[in-house]
């Protein structure tokens, strides 16, 4: 098994907990990346990505059809570090290294509960803010800071943005599961990446 990219030494965890991940056959390939207050925490470089959606199988989305098609909230192609540095924008509050795209006013936005209960598409307890899901108690996706918002897709990738350390985690894989936002390979990343802040 081979990793490529690079990792700084304090979030050496996180390229652990991937590896781990590779190694016991959990993924077959995928890609992490982290940014932290804007710029790359370094981590293992992308190696393919399976656009996910629901209602559809692995093998719906090898079609040319699929990947013209527009598909609102599917049929997104990147790897984990494109991903990251699209969504470091929120939580970097608004700003890129070049420019300010965004108000932090409108980053905080994000955080402002619209629901909280059972989704009746996925059947589990969610916290919706404004376009993400939120951190709380009964959500799948466990983070230490309540200012977290985050998604992933049917096939297991995983977006967290915590506008409060200023750092987004990425997770893409090439291995389809059923489980969403339940899969615990991007989790078990995430995990790894606080532990590496806490260190």
């Amino acid at each position: 098994m081979e990793i490529h990219g690079s990792c700084s030494d304090r979030f050496g965890a996180v390229r652990e907990a991937f590896a781990d991940s590779l190694r016991d056959g959990a993924d077959v390939g995928a890609s992490v990346a982290i940014r932290l207050d804007g710029e790359p925490a370094p981590a293992a470089n992308p190696r393919v990505t399976i656009p996910v959606g629901a209602y559809v199988t692995a093998q719906d989305t090898w079609s040319t059809r699929w990947r013209r098609a527009e598909i609102p909230a599917a049929a997104g192609y990147g790897n984990a570090r494109s991903v990251a540095a699209v969504q470091s924008v929120l939580a970097d509050g608004g700003r890129t290294p070049s420019a300010r795209l965004l108000s932090e006013a409108t980053c905080r936005a994000a955080l402002d509960e619209q629901s909280h209960g059972t989704d009746l598409v996925l059947g589990i307890p969610v916290r919706f803010g404004t376009g993400y899901a939120l951190a709380s108690d009964d959500a799948p996706v466990d983070t230490p800071s309540p200012h977290t918002c985050y998604w992933g897709g049917r096939g297991g990738s995983l977006i967290v943005n915590d506008l409060d350390a200023r750092m987004t985690v990425s997770y893409v894989m090439n291995q389809m599961t059923h489980l969403g936002l339940t899969d615990p390979r991007g989790r078990k990343l995430l995990r790894a990446a606080y532990e590496a802040l806490r260190g």
